[in-house]
């Protein structure tokens, strides 16, 4: 027989007197005095769950709830420093024994304490990603892979698969299976490299981010005590951003919450956009059937948008099935109506973004407080060169414009070659794509070819004219050959001929065929060695070389693309020295927990938002709904949807009518206000 005996607080290290009723509406209230028990929060867009959060701790605190049988778990280390910081605030003072953070910190402090159970030392090492990728090639020599031979995937992308089949209860083969099958002849490669991988961690007393939780849940599993102790230290469990959750995520604050049940999860279902990465959807909407006991608690009124914005949000995310049902309530006045605005072409479209913008800034508006959302990258590459005509500032939230990231700047080295066999850069760049060859062969491969392409300069006949030579650049490299490392001879005559391809005239003009090209000829090839994303980067060299049609010649399009590239970064440059506004490009899930008075939403287009794919099942569909719900909540007072009814597609870059995205067939068309657009007359009628 066993009996409880309660024990009382000596004294309660927080003395509030917080009217919670005063501070906080009816539905937060209720959220924040909620009884001891599982409890979950369905806080919609703009509603304040931080602040529900908050005044929680508060709570707790103040109806004696010690500080350290309080855990506060989060995502990233500004939601966390941001939450203790408010926390603070609160209180009036911190409180260090209040455990708060993500949750990959608060895993790394039980395993500093606890270490030695599963045969590390306290004092290990936390590797970063690029630790990771150097062990992992140190793992793939060890292992005698051929990585030229069996074109074996880049050590970052062999990092990714071990990382998803960690965080979301999956073995190595059947991420690859699901995710990477066109690495399916590896998979047994894979799983013995990930064994390796494991064994070496160990031996060097060494974790990566994702052993913090792993191990973390493996410490709790296999040590009953140690469960046991964190089960009734953490008293009450405080959960941010639960939708964001993972399955190995799921399962650690399941076994904590195990004791004592009280374990308060804050999110929105319809805010879960991150499937791709792990993330997995069914632990906040199946919470209550872990928890059959939970009190449910729904947060809908929205302090951000203007009722007309909360109209079209509340529109766009009714069809999905899988979700909790709730209709965002609006605390603000009334404002203008969401516009849908159809477009010609891309290109219309990005000069209304850029006229619209200038319009609402010369009306009062902050371009800073402005920003225009899409569902991919290369949807804003119409809009980008726009804004540079234009000379109007803008920033990337990713930091890196289009035409700066790797795989374009790869292709695009193809082409610069080719248009001038003495541009050493991107010849350094071309050759060291291929395996085997680093920045010493690329330099001793680089005196090689330009000694031979010296060679084979025309020389002056006798009037001093110069008699033209039939392929200098393939032939250079035929020579230089001489010197590649005997692992790169193989590609190195693939990427001779695939050289020789680009010089014939008929492609030797055109951009958009010899950007084709190049990817044809193997750098697919790369994108899928070296890019967890190579779906996503080879559809932006699709949409480049559709964009490199409108130039008559290779010389025009390079040399625009270095243009725009400068004068793109000295308009960014110039705008953050003179601390002005700068209006945001974003893709939406970039963009997920900002708010922006304005919001453009471009290429609303049927297989671009929601995204075209071979077989796409109704959970993909939601979460593509859920991405534009994202979206439309970001906009405080003005909401644009646009799209166009033309665009260029396929390989011989013909133009095909688009439909709008099924999606806003869904708004209520009494919901928004059309503007159709026209080119303004020169003649003045």
């Amino acid at each position: 027989m066993s009996r409880e005996y309660v024990l009382q607080p000596f004294d309660s290290q927080v003395h509030l007197h917080i009217d919670y009723a005063k501070e906080l509406n009816e539905q937060q209230h209720a959220a924040v005095t909620a009884p001891p028990g599982p409890s979950l929060v369905i806080a919609g867009a703009g509603s304040g769950k931080t602040r529900t959060l908050i005044y929680r701790v508060g709570f707790l605190l103040e109806n004696g709830i010690p500080p350290e049988r309080i855990l506060l778990l989060t995502f990233t280390n500004k939601a966390a420093k941001e939450m203790m910081r408010r926390v603070a605030d609160l209180l009036g003072r911190e409180l260090p024994s209040l455990w708060g953070g993500t949750f990959h910190a608060i895993g790394n402090r039980i395993l500093r304490a606890h270490a030695d159970r599963l045969g590390y030392q306290r004092d290990f090492t936390i590797m970063d990603r690029e630790d990771a990728n150097d062990l992992i090639k140190a793992c793939v020599g060890q292992a005698g892979i051929d990585t030229a031979a069996t074109r074996f995937p880049k050590p970052d992308v062999v990092a990714d698969i071990f990382s998803l089949s960690v965080n979301t209860h999956r073995s190595i083969a059947q991420v690859v299976a699901q995710e990477y099958d066109y690495f399916a002849s590896l998979t047994p490669d894979l799983v013995k490299l990930h064994e390796s991988y494991i064994t070496r961690k160990r031996a060097m007393n060494a974790m990566d981010f994702d052993d913090l939780l792993e191990l973390w849940l493996k410490l709790l599993k296999e040590h009953p005590d140690l469960c046991e102790y964190y089960q009734r230290r953490f008293q009450f469990i405080l959960v941010d951003e639960y939708q964001d959750t993972n399955a190995l995520q799921g399962d650690l604050i399941d076994l904590l919450a195990a004791r004592h049940h009280n374990v308060m999860v804050v999110g929105d279902d319809a805010q879960s956009i991150y499937a791709w990465r792990g993330a997995n959807f069914k632990n906040i909407l199946k919470f209550p059937e872990r928890y059959p006991e939970v009190r449910t608690y729904k947060i809908e009124t929205n302090y951000r948008s203007t009722p007309e914005v909360l109209d079209v949000a509340n529109a766009a995310i009714a069809a999905n099935v899988h979700q909790f049902s709730k209709t965002l309530t609006p605390a603000r006045k009334s404002g203008s109506k969401p516009v849908l605005v159809t477009c010609l072409t891309a290109g219309d479209q990005a000069a209304f973004v850029a006229q619209r913008v200038l319009q609402l800034r010369e009306e009062g508006g902050d371009l800073g407080r402005m920003a225009v959302l899409y569902r991919s990258h290369f949807h804003a590459l119409e809009l980008q060169l726009e804004l540079t005509r234009r000379n109007i500032p803008f920033s990337i939230t990713s930091g890196i414009r289009f035409f700066e990231q790797a795989h374009i700047k790869d292709v695009v080295a193809y082409l610069r070659l080719v248009a001038n066999p003495r541009d050493e850069l991107s010849f350094k760049r071309v050759v060291q794509l291929l395996p085997g060859i680093g920045a010493k062969a690329a330099e001793k491969l680089w005196t090689r070819f330009s000694a031979e392409l010296e060679a084979q300069a025309p020389k002056p006949d006798a009037e001093g004219k110069s008699a033209p030579v039939q392929a200098p650049l393939a032939t250079a490299l035929q020579a230089a050959s001489a010197v590649a490392p005997k692992k790169s001879l193989v590609p190195w005559a693939q990427l001779t001929a695939t050289i020789s391809q680009l010089e014939v005239p008929p492609v030797r003009g055109d951009a958009s065929r010899m950007i084709r090209l190049v990817v044809e000829a193997g750098y697919e090839d790369h994108l899928k060695d070296t890019f967890a994303n190579y779906r996503n980067r080879l559809e932006d060299l699709e949409q480049m070389g559709l964009f490199a049609q409108q130039f008559a010649n290779v010389e025009d399009f390079l040399s625009q693309l270095a243009l725009f590239s400068n004068l793109e970064a000295e308009a960014e440059e110039s705008a953050r020295n003179r601390d002005t506004e700068i209006l945001r490009l974003s893709t939406i899930h970039q963009a997920k927990g900002l708010e922006f008075d304005v919001v453009f939403i471009i290429m609303l287009c049927d297989g671009l938002f929601p995204v075209t794919r071979n077989s796409m099942s109704l959970e993909d569909e939601e979460e593509e709904r859920r991405l534009l719900y994202v979206a439309i909540t970001r906009a405080r007072n003005e909401l644009y949807l646009s799209y166009p009814l033309m665009r260029t597609l396929g390989a011989g870059g013909s133009d095909a009518m688009q439909q709008p995205s099924r999606f806003l067939k869904e708004i209520p068309p009494a919901l928004i206000e059309e503007w159709n657009l026209r080119p303004m007359n020169p003649y003045g009628a």
